[in-house]
C-alpha cells in the first residue's frame, strides 16, 4: 500500500498535516477499539458523579464504630462525634462546607495525577488519543509542558500526603473491630468491608510509579542496595498490575462508602459475626 508523504494540505490537522504518512483512513483498525475508552469514561464519570453527591451531601457518614472514607480524617468543628476516632477539627465553625470537602483534595490529587488515570481520562475524555493507532482530533499537541497540564508533575507530592491519608484509614479499620458500644474483639459486615478497601488502597498506593522510583531510583548499583532492591522488587510486582489497582481501589471506596451511607441512614443493620 503506497502511502507517500502529505503536502501541507490546508485545513488538516493532527496525523493529517505536512510531513506526516498520507493516509486518508482515521485509522487502520478492524476491532472495537473505542469500547475500552467509552467504558473508561462512563467508570469515572459514575464515580465523580457518586463522589461528588456524596462529599457534598454532608449527612450519613459515621455510624459506631464505622467512619465513611470519604470524610476521615474529619477536619472540620462541623462534624458529628466521632468516639476515639479520627475527628481533628483544625477548620472551626466559619467552615460551613461538607468536612469531606477538607480531605477529598488529597486521594483526590492523588489519582487525577496518576499516570495510569492520566491514560485513562486523556484517552476517555479528550480523545488525546482515544486509542492506540488511532489519529487523535487536536491540531496542535504540547503533551504535558504547559499549564495546566505540567501540573500533573507534582503527582509525587500528592503520593506524599496520600501515604498519611491511607495510615489514618487503616486506624479507622482497627477501630472497626468493636461495637456499637466501644467493646473490641468484634467484627461486622461493615469491618470486612472497610479492611478489603484499606488493603486496596495500600496496594494502589505502593503500586505507584513514584512510590516505585522513590523505592529504587537515582541507584547505580543495586547490588550495594539489597535493602532496596529487594523493595524495588516487591513494587515492581505491584506496578504491574497498576491499572487494575486503580480501578478496585476506586471501587472499594465508593463500596465503603456507600455501606457506612446505608448503615448510618437506617437503611440497613449491620450484621455482626462476632
Amino acid at each position: 500500500m503506497a502511502t507517500g508523504t502529505t503536502t501541507g494540505t490546508t485545513g488538516k490537522n493532527g496525523v493529517l498535516t505536512s510531513g506526516r504518512a498520507a493516509i486518508a483512513a482515521r485509522h487502520l483498525r478492524t476491532d472495537r477499539w473505542w469500547v475500552s475508552p467509552l467504558v473508561t469514561a462512563l467508570g469515572l464519570t459514575a464515580f465523580v458523579a457518586y463522589s461528588t453527591w456524596r462529599a457534598f451531601a454532608n449527612a450519613d457518614y459515621y455510624s459506631e464504630p464505622y467512619v465513611s472514607p470519604f470524610y476521615s480524617p474529619c477536619l472540620g468543628a462541623n462534624c458529628v462525634d466521632m468516639p476515639l476516632g479520627a475527628r481533628w477539627p483544625l477548620f472551626g465553625d466559619w467552615w460551613g462546607l461538607s468536612p469531606a470537602l477538607l480531605v477529598l483534595i488529597f486521594p483526590l490529587g492523588f489519582r487525577l495525577t496518576c499516570y495510569y488515570y492520566r491514560k485513562a481520562y486523556y484517552r476517555g475524555f479528550w480523545q488525546s488519543p482515544p486509542a492506540c493507532a488511532v489519529a487523535e482530533p487536536h491540531a496542535r499537541y504540547t503533551g504535558e509542558t504547559r499549564f495546566p497540564l505540567i501540573v500533573q508533575n507534582i503527582h509525587r507530592y500528592f503520593f506524599y500526603f496520600a501515604i498519611p491519608v491511607a495510615g489514618i484509614l487503616t486506624y479507622d479499620v482497627v477501630l472497626a473491630f468493636r461495637d456499637t458500644h466501644g467493646q473490641w474483639g468484634h467484627a461486622g459486615l461493615g469491618t470486612l468491608i472497610l479492611l478489603a478497601n484499606i488493603v486496596l488502597i495500600w496496594a494502589y498506593t505502593f503500586s505507584c510509579h513514584s512510590c516505585r522510583h522513590i523505592v529504587g531510583g537515582r541507584l547505580k548499583h543495586f547490588s550495594q542496595h539489597p535493602v532496596r532492591y529487594r523493595l524495588w522488587g516487591w513494587v515492581g510486582k505491584l506496578n504491574a498490575r497498576h491499572m487494575q489497582l486503580a480501578w478496585a481501589s476506586l471501587i472499594s471506596v465508593a463500596v465503603a462508602d456507600f455501606y457506612v451511607f446505608l448503615v448510618a441512614s437506617g437503611a440497613f443493620h449491620d450484621p455482626r459475626f462476632f
